[in-house]
């Protein structure tokens, strides 16, 4: 029995390889890591409302997921992330208030062809600004020059 369960240890591994990409969690220094060693896309899925109240991660992209009324336009949303990607296989990190919204919405995307680099920033932009890490303002074309 001791010969079978290493066996089968290794056959799970291998499988796993087929299906899906899984969602991976960051926390705030990883994030820091991996937006500046692998060119990751930041892309904050919040709501303009959230973007002015506290600012957004520097060098992150604003792409609303959910609207006001909770409603998602998923094949409207991956089509502008598409735009914002240099590259195939950028690793693209989601980010959000508390990290619900971004990991949902990254499993979804995780579960797309050719998208195996995806993360989540874990508690979301509530934990970067816990961090001390610095936040950049959300300008209007009105209020910022």
């Amino acid at each position: 029995m001791k010969r079978k369960l290493p066996f089968f240890c290794l056959a799970a591994l291998l499988s796993a390889g087929v299906h899906a990409a899984e969602l991976g969690e960051l926390d705030t220094e990883q994030l820091g890591a991996i937006q500046q060693n692998q060119n990751a896309l930041v892309v904050d899925i919040r709501t303009p409302q959230e973007w002015q109240a506290t600012g957004l991660i520097p060098g992150s992209y604003k792409l609303q997921s959910f609207d006001a009324d909770g409603k998602f336009d998923q094949e409207k949303w991956l089509a502008e992330l598409e735009k914002l990607k240099t590259s195939p296989d950028q690793p693209v990190v989601l980010v959000c208030r508390s990290g619900n919204r971004s990991a949902k919405v990254g499993k979804m995307l995780s579960e797309q062809p050719g998208m195996n680099k995806v993360y989540h920033l874990n508690n979301g932009i509530q934990s970067w600004i816990r961090s001390g890490r610095p936040v950049a303002p959300d300008c209007l074309a009105s209020t910022c020059n």
